[in-house]
């Protein structure tokens, strides 16, 4: 583990500047970020493929010391992946280039867990992006910040491991092409217990955009964070198989749903004589309705041992093919705002407010759960709530997000210099409160309510300094 962390700091830097200009010197012109979630949205049907050491072993965790030994297909063949996402008129593809334990499936330079090291020696995720390609479909890729064999988990994160997933990310953009998408995992999870600030989103996102600006960043956040505005995400995204599900008669953000063609994610050996999903819901209950409400449907198919899709798999994408016609047009989602990807200067701040219910105090409005609320009590007629940065801090950016959306008349202020200034004095019924401004310094931040529908009650008050 030492010897890892060692040449991962030497090798890192080094390697990320010296690859950052490969892409760039042929990266097409940066678009805005509202056209390109529309280009995801409007792309409409496409095809997970989770295929990595896991593939081998019983379970979708593998064991981290697993040996590259047990990566060997006899057949891989990511022309036949390709051919079956065409079957089913999907437009992309998205393969798992890490998982959670850490095996690269491509040539990197970063780690010796990785595919080159295997029996099979090829770089999957090359053959991968030129056969889609090749086919007429779009290329993402899957990467996991939870990494357990290089020990990339809760309490053992060091600055070695953050320029390692740097290092690797700008692998991944700089030398396959133009990249539609990432889709991020094992990140500010409840399960993998790794925050934004663990591992700073901000620096991640930034560098994905510096490398491929048009590159969509997409983070498996939703069970976390409210669905009416993007935090942490350019795609709001929902696990349905994990209890995420959209609103087909509220959402209006660009978003994607995913589920396993499969019981697993990864491939078993149960899955050649198990039924699959009905390919009908898959079209009509999921890729079709979905489609209507900004969203994108996402179907995993996964290869079995030998790199080769079953044929139980590739009857019934060819069945989704004659259900599903790609749509000459897709609604276009309403007027959104930007992505909140810093980190929340008030998190766990101290706090203050006026009187509110015992066990509605002012902690609960900013722990970093947007399960819990600091609620006023009904008989203050005018409630206000404040955050304390115990220091001068710099900041361009306060989110308030209410328990449920309310009518209300509001004012923000800042302290500095032992005076409140003004930010804002605004009126909203909406639930979240997005207010973006020059950079100001201050050390406490608060809300005053001159009037509103229900009983003031905040869910999280988040403070950011965006970079610019």
């Amino acid at each position: 583990m030492k010897k890892f962390l060692l040449f991962a700091a030497f090798l890192c830097g080094v390697y990320i500047f010296s690859t950052q200009k490969t892409f760039s010197q042929t990266a097409a012109a940066p678009l805005p970020l509202t056209q390109l979630q529309q280009q995801f949205v409007d792309l409409g049907f496409g095809m997970f493929i989770h295929y990595n050491i896991p593939t081998y072993m019983n379970d979708d965790w593998a064991d981290p010391e697993a040996s590259p030994a047990i990566f060997n297909p006899k057949k891989l063949n990511t022309d036949q992946w390709a051919k079956a996402a065409k079957s089913a008129n999907m437009s992309y593809g998205c393969l798992t280039t890490k998982h959670h334990s850490g095996f690269a499936i491509w040539d990197t330079k970063t780690t010796s867990y990785n595919v080159m090291n295997s029996p099979l020696k090829r770089d999957v995720v090359k053959e991968y992006v030129a056969s889609f390609r090749k086919a007429g479909l779009k290329v993402m890729l899957y990467y996991s910040i939870l990494d357990t064999h290089h020990k990339l988990r809760p309490g053992q994160i060091k600055p070695a491991h953050i320029k390692m997933v740097k290092a690797q990310l700008t692998e991944l953009l700089s030398n396959y092409g133009e990249i539609s998408a990432l889709i991020i995992d094992g990140w500010d999870a409840p399960w993998s217990r790794i925050s934004y600030d663990d591992v700073p989103f901000e620096e991640i996102y930034s560098l994905i955009k510096s490398i491929q600006p048009n590159c969509l960043v997409m983070d498996l956040n939703a069970a976390k964070y409210p669905t009416e505005a993007l935090f942490y995400t350019d795609i709001k995204s929902y696990e349905q198989g994990a209890g995420q599900h959209i609103s087909k008669e509220s959402n209006k953000l660009p978003a994607l749903a995913c589920l396993p063609l499969q019981a697993n994610w990864f491939w078993k050996t149960s899955f050649t004589t198990t039924p699959v999903k009905s390919p009908e819901k898959m079209v009509n209950e999921n890729a079709l309705p979905y489609n209507q409400v900004f969203c994108n449907f996402i179907l995993n198919v996964a290869p079995n041992r030998d790199g080769m899709i079953d044929d139980n798999a590739l009857q019934a994408l060819s069945e989704m093919g004659k259900l599903y016609k790609p749509a000459a047009s897709l609604p276009k989602f309403p007027a959104a705002d930007a992505p909140v990807v810093s980190s929340n200067l008030a998190k766990r701040k101290p706090a203050n407010a006026s009187w509110s219910w015992d066990m509605s105090i002012m902690d609960f409005a900013n722990d970093d759960d947007f399960g819990s609320n600091w609620t006023s009590h009904p008989t203050v007629k005018n409630p206000w709530f404040e955050v304390d940065l115990a220091k001068e801090e710099g900041f361009n950016m306060v989110v308030i997000t209410q328990e449920k959306a309310n009518t209300i008349s509001y004012t923000l202020e800042y302290f500095a210099n032992n005076t409140w200034h003004p930010l804002t004095d605004s009126s909203s019924s909406a639930r979240i409160l997005i207010h973006r401004f020059k950079r100001v310094w201050g050390e406490k931040v608060r809300i005053k309510y001159n009037s509103f529908s229900s009983t003031a009650s905040i869910s999280e008050f988040g403070i950011y300094n965006e970079r610019k």
